[in-house]
């Protein structure tokens, strides 16, 4: 039975601070994102770092024991990918009180239970659970073989740690560059210029956020190369259109350009 709470004796921004704060590194674990791509002979894949539905109860209950409680809805299922069978999806509206704070995401899965932990977790997010992991790099990892059954050859963590540091969230080797736009009159917003150089990130240039790098994974090249990870951004960037053309063009917010003048990645800088 969990004990209710007195909502006065508790300092609401010390409950914030707590829910927010990082994730024992014993509950991450890591999945595999998306199909292996064959490079030198070899096959990678990309691996995500992500927490169990349980882990996210437990630190819940120990910060706000009594005085959280999620409402799911159940929502018309969505177009999957040729990998979930029928290529229906189902999915879930989560719906996460907490000290009186209401938080609301979508989650979806190939069946309900995984729809409805999708939902919470990330319902839980927009009060700080997990958040950290957002902020991780992405992890290409050597599989041992080129089919479904292929497994990497070695714990995805492991390579994370050798490649960025054995700290939570971006390593140092990710190297950005923004430029603020300036212009004259007219309400002109800003323009955000990233480089490239030795990264495989980009900024959003619509949130700002950090973004999927889909370039090696993409399979229609005209398809963008990098896409926004929140869900409600549309923030994409495109592929260059030439070989002058520069790698990364960012767009302000009344639609003007300005782009960069950087070469595109090589395959050499692609960080495996």
């Amino acid at each position: 039975m969990i004990v209710r709470q007195n909502i006065e004796e508790m300092d609401m921004s010390d409950v914030w601070g707590k829910l927010s704060a990082p994730v024992p590194p014993s509950t991450i674990s890591w999945r595999q994102d998306g199909r292996p791509v064959l490079r030198e002979g070899k096959s990678y894949a990309r691996f995500v770092a992500y927490i169990e539905a349980n882990t996210v109860r437990e630190r819940l209950d120990a910060v706000v024991a009594g005085e959280w409680d999620l409402t799911l809805d159940l929502l018309p299922p969505v177009s999957g990918s040729a990998d979930d069978g029928d290529g229906q999806l189902c999915s879930f509206k989560a719906r996460l009180q907490v000290m009186g704070v209401i938080r609301e995401d979508v989650g979806t899965g190939r069946d309900y239970k995984q729809a409805a932990t999708d939902a919470f977790k990330r319902a839980a997010v927009r009060f700080g659970v997990g958040h950290e992991l957002y902020a991780y790099d992405t992890n290409w990892v050597q599989l041992d073989g080129e089919g479904r059954a292929a497994k990497p050859i070695e714990d995805p963590q492991v390579a994370y740690e050798r490649r960025y540091g054995s700290g939570n969230g971006r390593g140092a080797g990710s190297a950005m560059a923004t430029a603020a736009g300036g212009g004259g009159g007219g309400g002109g917003g800003g323009v955000s210029v990233i480089g490239t150089a030795n990264t495989s990130e980009a900024e959003c240039p619509k949130c700002g956020g950090r973004m999927w790098d889909n370039r090696l994974t993409k399979r229609n090249p005209r398809a963008p190369d990098f896409k926004c990870r929140d869900r409600l951004c549309d923030g994409v960037i495109w592929p260059a259109r030439a070989p002058s053309t520069p790698a990364l063009v960012s767009v302000s917010s009344d639609g003007d350009s300005l782009a960069f003048d950087a070469s595109p990645l090589a395959a050499e800088d692609i960080p495996f």
